[in-house]
Protein backbone atom coordinates (compact mmCIF):
# COMPACT_ATOMS: atom_id res chain seq x y z
CA UNK A 1 0.00 0.00 0.00
CA UNK A 2 1.47 3.79 -0.85
CA UNK A 3 1.85 6.10 1.50
CA UNK A 4 -0.95 7.86 0.39
CA UNK A 5 -3.16 5.23 0.64
CA UNK A 6 -2.19 4.71 4.14
CA UNK A 7 -2.96 8.97 5.14
CA UNK A 8 -6.20 8.19 3.73
CA UNK A 9 -7.04 5.26 5.37
CA UNK A 10 -5.27 6.56 8.52
CA UNK A 11 -6.50 9.83 9.31
CA UNK A 12 -9.85 9.03 11.03
CA UNK A 13 -10.34 6.08 12.90
CA UNK A 14 -13.85 4.98 11.17
CA UNK A 15 -16.99 4.47 12.87
CA UNK A 16 -18.32 1.14 14.60
CA UNK A 17 -20.71 1.01 11.45
CA UNK A 18 -18.00 1.29 8.99
CA UNK A 19 -15.29 -1.42 10.71
CA UNK A 20 -17.58 -4.53 8.96
CA UNK A 21 -17.47 -2.36 5.31
CA UNK A 22 -13.96 -1.75 5.92
CA UNK A 23 -12.90 -5.45 6.86
CA UNK A 24 -14.95 -7.04 3.67
CA UNK A 25 -13.21 -4.43 1.08
CA UNK A 26 -9.70 -4.62 2.40
CA UNK A 27 -9.70 -8.24 3.33
CA UNK A 28 -8.48 -9.48 0.06
CA UNK A 29 -5.54 -7.04 0.15
CA UNK A 30 -4.27 -8.12 3.47
CA UNK A 31 -1.56 -11.22 3.94
CA UNK A 32 -3.92 -14.64 4.92
CA UNK A 33 -2.45 -14.13 8.54
CA UNK A 34 -3.76 -10.54 8.63
CA UNK A 35 -6.92 -11.79 7.01
CA UNK A 36 -7.65 -13.88 10.35
CA UNK A 37 -7.21 -11.85 12.49
CA UNK A 38 -9.95 -9.49 9.94
CA UNK A 39 -12.41 -12.27 9.75
CA UNK A 40 -12.14 -12.95 13.30
CA UNK A 41 -12.87 -9.23 14.87
CA UNK A 42 -16.04 -9.16 11.63
CA UNK A 43 -17.49 -12.50 12.21
CA UNK A 44 -17.23 -12.39 16.28
CA UNK A 45 -16.84 -8.41 17.26
CA UNK A 46 -18.01 -9.22 21.21
CA UNK A 47 -16.03 -11.97 21.58
CA UNK A 48 -12.66 -10.13 20.04
CA UNK A 49 -13.91 -6.75 22.12
CA UNK A 50 -13.42 -8.49 25.35
CA UNK A 51 -9.58 -10.03 24.38
CA UNK A 52 -6.33 -8.52 24.45
CA UNK A 53 -4.08 -8.24 21.83
CA UNK A 54 -2.33 -11.27 23.12
CA UNK A 55 -5.84 -13.32 23.33
CA UNK A 56 -6.74 -12.07 19.78
CA UNK A 57 -3.06 -12.99 18.49
CA UNK A 58 -4.16 -16.64 19.96
CA UNK A 59 -7.12 -16.75 19.08
CA UNK A 60 -6.12 -16.56 15.50
CA UNK A 61 -3.27 -18.70 15.41
CA UNK A 62 -0.51 -15.34 14.40
CA UNK A 63 1.33 -12.92 16.76
CA UNK A 64 0.25 -9.41 18.30
CA UNK A 65 2.26 -7.48 15.97
CA UNK A 66 0.30 -9.19 12.99
CA UNK A 67 -3.00 -8.19 15.71
CA UNK A 68 -1.45 -4.30 15.51
CA UNK A 69 -0.49 -4.12 11.85
CA UNK A 70 -4.45 -4.86 10.78
CA UNK A 71 -5.87 -2.45 13.39
CA UNK A 72 -3.74 0.18 11.69
CA UNK A 73 -4.65 -0.84 7.97
CA UNK A 74 -8.59 -1.00 8.91
CA UNK A 75 -7.85 2.76 10.23
CA UNK A 76 -7.29 2.71 14.46
CA UNK A 77 -4.17 3.99 16.01
CA UNK A 78 -4.03 0.90 17.86
CA UNK A 79 -5.54 -2.02 19.11
CA UNK A 80 -7.12 -0.27 22.19
CA UNK A 81 -9.03 1.80 19.33
CA UNK A 82 -9.99 -1.32 17.56
CA UNK A 83 -11.14 -2.96 20.61
CA UNK A 84 -13.69 0.09 21.54
CA UNK A 85 -14.58 0.08 17.82
CA UNK A 86 -15.78 -3.58 17.79
CA UNK A 87 -17.42 -3.26 21.10
CA UNK A 88 -19.36 -0.89 19.85
CA UNK A 89 -20.20 -2.51 16.64
CA UNK A 90 -21.26 -5.67 19.17
CA UNK A 91 -23.87 -3.75 20.80
CA UNK A 92 -25.49 -2.16 17.29
CA UNK A 93 -25.62 -5.72 16.46
CA UNK A 94 -27.48 -6.88 19.45
CA UNK A 95 -30.02 -4.15 19.09
CA UNK A 96 -30.40 -5.17 15.49
CA UNK A 97 -28.89 -2.30 13.55
CA UNK A 98 -26.71 -4.31 12.26
CA UNK A 99 -27.34 -7.54 11.01
CA UNK A 100 -25.28 -10.47 9.73
CA UNK A 101 -24.41 -10.98 6.45
CA UNK A 102 -27.29 -13.14 4.65
CA UNK A 103 -26.28 -17.02 3.21
CA UNK A 104 -25.29 -17.27 -0.47
CA UNK A 105 -28.19 -17.85 -2.87
CA UNK A 106 -28.03 -21.95 -3.45
CA UNK A 107 -29.12 -22.97 -6.93
CA UNK A 108 -32.43 -24.50 -5.43
CA UNK A 109 -33.54 -21.25 -3.72
CA UNK A 110 -37.03 -19.96 -4.19
CA UNK A 111 -37.19 -16.80 -6.34
CA UNK A 112 -38.67 -15.54 -2.84
CA UNK A 113 -35.81 -15.69 -1.75
CA UNK A 114 -33.27 -15.01 -4.02
CA UNK A 115 -35.16 -11.49 -4.13
CA UNK A 116 -35.10 -11.35 -0.34
CA UNK A 117 -31.36 -12.05 -0.47
CA UNK A 118 -30.57 -10.17 -3.32
CA UNK A 119 -32.45 -7.07 -1.71
CA UNK A 120 -30.68 -7.46 1.54
CA UNK A 121 -27.39 -8.28 -0.31
CA UNK A 122 -27.60 -4.66 -2.13
CA UNK A 123 -29.10 -2.87 1.04
CA UNK A 124 -25.41 -4.20 2.77
CA UNK A 125 -23.42 -2.87 -0.05
CA UNK A 126 -24.68 0.33 -0.39
CA UNK A 127 -24.56 0.61 3.66
CA UNK A 128 -20.62 -0.27 3.44
CA UNK A 129 -19.88 1.68 0.28
CA UNK A 130 -21.58 5.17 2.43
CA UNK A 131 -20.10 4.30 5.73
CA UNK A 132 -16.29 4.19 4.17
CA UNK A 133 -16.61 6.65 1.46
CA UNK A 134 -14.05 9.81 2.67
CA UNK A 135 -16.10 12.60 1.98
CA UNK A 136 -13.17 15.10 1.82
CA UNK A 137 -11.85 13.27 -1.13
CA UNK A 138 -15.72 13.13 -2.61
CA UNK A 139 -15.94 16.91 -1.80
CA UNK A 140 -12.23 17.31 -3.55
CA UNK A 141 -13.43 15.69 -6.84
CA UNK A 142 -16.87 17.02 -7.34
CA UNK A 143 -14.77 20.59 -6.83
CA UNK A 144 -12.86 19.24 -9.84
CA UNK A 145 -15.47 18.16 -11.94
CA UNK A 146 -17.28 21.04 -11.79
CA UNK A 147 -14.29 23.59 -12.93
CA UNK A 148 -13.55 21.04 -15.38
CA UNK A 149 -13.03 22.19 -19.05
CA UNK A 150 -13.17 17.93 -19.57
CA UNK A 151 -13.57 14.88 -17.87
CA UNK A 152 -13.01 11.29 -19.42
CA UNK A 153 -14.51 8.43 -17.95
CA UNK A 154 -12.29 4.91 -17.68
CA UNK A 155 -14.15 1.67 -17.44
CA UNK A 156 -14.40 -1.35 -19.10
CA UNK A 157 -17.17 -4.33 -18.55
CA UNK A 158 -19.55 -3.91 -15.86
CA UNK A 159 -17.35 -0.83 -14.80
CA UNK A 160 -17.66 0.57 -18.31
CA UNK A 161 -21.63 0.80 -17.84
CA UNK A 162 -21.12 2.80 -14.83
CA UNK A 163 -18.59 4.56 -16.98
CA UNK A 164 -21.90 5.90 -19.57
CA UNK A 165 -23.92 6.54 -16.71
CA UNK A 166 -21.34 9.25 -15.14
CA UNK A 167 -20.94 10.44 -18.40
CA UNK A 168 -24.51 10.80 -19.78
CA UNK A 169 -25.49 12.53 -16.73
CA UNK A 170 -22.81 15.28 -16.33
CA UNK A 171 -24.09 16.13 -20.55
CA UNK A 172 -27.23 16.28 -19.15
CA UNK A 173 -26.43 19.37 -16.93
CA UNK A 174 -24.01 21.17 -19.70
CA UNK A 175 -20.79 20.10 -18.80
CA UNK A 176 -18.01 18.13 -21.50
CA UNK A 177 -17.76 14.38 -20.29
CA UNK A 178 -16.98 11.25 -22.17
CA UNK A 179 -16.76 7.41 -21.73
CA UNK A 180 -13.88 5.62 -22.55
CA UNK A 181 -14.24 1.53 -22.75
CA UNK A 182 -12.08 1.23 -25.44
CA UNK A 183 -8.56 0.97 -24.29
CA UNK A 184 -6.72 2.51 -27.20
CA UNK A 185 -9.34 5.46 -27.80
CA UNK A 186 -8.88 6.12 -23.98
CA UNK A 187 -5.21 6.53 -24.22
CA UNK A 188 -5.44 8.55 -27.77
CA UNK A 189 -8.05 10.71 -25.75
CA UNK A 190 -6.01 11.13 -22.36
CA UNK A 191 -3.16 12.74 -24.18
CA UNK A 192 -5.15 15.51 -24.86
CA UNK A 193 -6.00 16.09 -21.36
CA UNK A 194 -4.30 18.98 -19.24
CA UNK A 195 -4.33 20.87 -16.09
CA UNK A 196 -8.09 22.05 -15.55
CA UNK A 197 -9.27 18.41 -16.96
CA UNK A 198 -10.49 15.51 -15.21
CA UNK A 199 -9.99 12.04 -15.58
CA UNK A 200 -11.86 9.25 -14.09
CA UNK A 201 -10.99 5.33 -13.69
CA UNK A 202 -13.24 2.98 -12.54
CA UNK A 203 -12.05 -0.51 -11.76
CA UNK A 204 -13.14 -2.41 -8.97
CA UNK A 205 -10.17 -4.86 -8.98
CA UNK A 206 -7.60 -1.71 -8.99
CA UNK A 207 -5.31 -3.28 -11.40
CA UNK A 208 -7.25 -3.26 -14.55
CA UNK A 209 -4.25 -2.47 -16.92
CA UNK A 210 -6.88 -1.29 -19.77
CA UNK A 211 -8.19 1.01 -17.28
CA UNK A 212 -4.91 2.11 -15.42
CA UNK A 213 -3.06 2.81 -18.45
CA UNK A 214 -4.83 5.92 -19.37
CA UNK A 215 -5.34 7.49 -15.89
CA UNK A 216 -1.71 7.28 -15.95
CA UNK A 217 -1.29 9.32 -19.07
CA UNK A 218 -3.85 12.27 -17.86
CA UNK A 219 -1.99 11.99 -15.01
CA UNK A 220 1.48 12.56 -16.61
CA UNK A 221 -0.53 15.38 -18.63
CA UNK A 222 -1.35 17.63 -15.76
CA UNK A 223 -4.65 16.34 -15.24
CA UNK A 224 -6.87 15.54 -12.07
CA UNK A 225 -7.16 11.99 -11.90
CA UNK A 226 -9.94 10.17 -9.65
CA UNK A 227 -10.19 6.10 -8.53
CA UNK A 228 -13.40 4.47 -8.40
CA UNK A 229 -12.24 0.67 -6.95
CA UNK A 230 -12.85 -1.66 -4.53
CA UNK A 231 -9.27 -1.90 -3.99
CA UNK A 232 -7.44 1.19 -2.68
CA UNK A 233 -4.46 -0.29 -2.06
CA UNK A 234 -4.34 -1.40 -5.92
CA UNK A 235 -2.11 -0.52 -8.60
CA UNK A 236 -4.53 2.40 -9.75
CA UNK A 237 -4.13 4.25 -6.54
CA UNK A 238 -0.86 5.40 -7.88
CA UNK A 239 -1.98 7.68 -10.23
CA UNK A 240 -5.22 9.08 -8.37
CA UNK A 241 -5.44 12.44 -7.17
CA UNK A 242 -8.42 11.63 -5.24
CA UNK A 243 -9.23 7.96 -3.85
CA UNK A 244 -12.70 6.85 -3.66
CA UNK A 245 -13.18 3.02 -2.20
CA UNK A 246 -16.46 1.24 -2.98
CA UNK A 247 -17.50 -1.80 -1.06
CA UNK A 248 -18.88 -5.19 -2.21
CA UNK A 249 -21.31 -8.00 -0.95
CA UNK A 250 -19.84 -11.09 -0.73
CA UNK A 251 -19.08 -13.31 -3.61
CA UNK A 252 -20.53 -16.51 -5.07
CA UNK A 253 -21.34 -18.69 -8.00
CA UNK A 254 -24.54 -16.96 -8.48
CA UNK A 255 -23.64 -13.27 -7.81
CA UNK A 256 -20.26 -12.52 -8.78
CA UNK A 257 -17.95 -9.46 -8.43
CA UNK A 258 -19.80 -7.25 -11.34
CA UNK A 259 -22.99 -7.37 -9.61
CA UNK A 260 -22.27 -6.17 -6.45
CA UNK A 261 -19.27 -4.00 -7.58
CA UNK A 262 -21.96 -1.79 -9.88
CA UNK A 263 -24.44 -1.12 -7.04
CA UNK A 264 -21.36 0.82 -4.92
CA UNK A 265 -19.64 2.39 -8.21
CA UNK A 266 -23.34 3.72 -9.02
CA UNK A 267 -23.98 5.12 -5.42
CA UNK A 268 -20.53 6.51 -5.75
CA UNK A 269 -21.33 8.04 -9.52
CA UNK A 270 -24.65 9.43 -7.91
CA UNK A 271 -22.69 11.07 -4.85
CA UNK A 272 -20.60 12.63 -7.64
CA UNK A 273 -23.54 14.06 -10.44
CA UNK A 274 -25.29 15.73 -7.10
CA UNK A 275 -22.37 16.97 -5.70
CA UNK A 276 -21.53 18.55 -8.95
CA UNK A 277 -25.25 20.04 -9.59
CA UNK A 278 -25.40 21.59 -6.24
CA UNK A 279 -22.11 23.38 -7.40
CA UNK A 280 -23.06 24.39 -10.52
CA UNK A 281 -26.60 24.85 -9.86
CA UNK A 282 -27.09 27.89 -12.00
CA UNK A 283 -26.12 26.92 -15.51
CA UNK A 284 -27.09 22.88 -14.51
CA UNK A 285 -30.73 23.65 -13.81
CA UNK A 286 -31.43 25.22 -17.09
CA UNK A 287 -29.55 22.33 -18.99
CA UNK A 288 -31.60 19.73 -17.23
CA UNK A 289 -35.03 21.44 -17.56
CA UNK A 290 -33.72 21.71 -21.37
CA UNK A 291 -32.77 18.15 -21.39
CA UNK A 292 -36.34 16.86 -19.93
CA UNK A 293 -38.18 19.31 -22.74
CA UNK A 294 -36.48 18.19 -25.65
CA UNK A 295 -37.50 14.33 -24.84
CA UNK A 296 -40.97 14.86 -23.27
CA UNK A 297 -42.79 14.46 -26.97
CA UNK A 298 -41.35 10.76 -26.25
CA UNK A 299 -43.22 10.21 -23.47
CA UNK A 300 -46.35 11.91 -24.28
CA UNK A 301 -49.47 9.07 -25.40
CA UNK A 302 -49.07 8.79 -29.05
CA UNK A 303 -52.21 10.32 -31.17
CA UNK A 304 -54.30 8.58 -34.02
Amino acid sequence: MTNDVKEIFSATAPAPAALAAKVRTLAPSMTRSMQRVAEAVAGDPAGCAALTVTGLAELTGTSEATVVRTARLLGYPGYRDLRLALAGLAAQQQSGRAPSVTADIAVDDPIADVVAKLAYDEQQTLADTAAGLDTVQLGAAVTALAAARRTDIYGVGASGLVAQDLAQKLLRIGLIAHAHSDPHLAVTNAVQLRAGDVAIAITHSGSTGDVIEPLRVAFDHGATTVAITGRPDGPVSQYADHLLTTSTARESELRPAAMSSRTSQLLVVDCLFTGVTQRTYETAAPALAASYEALAHRHSPRTR
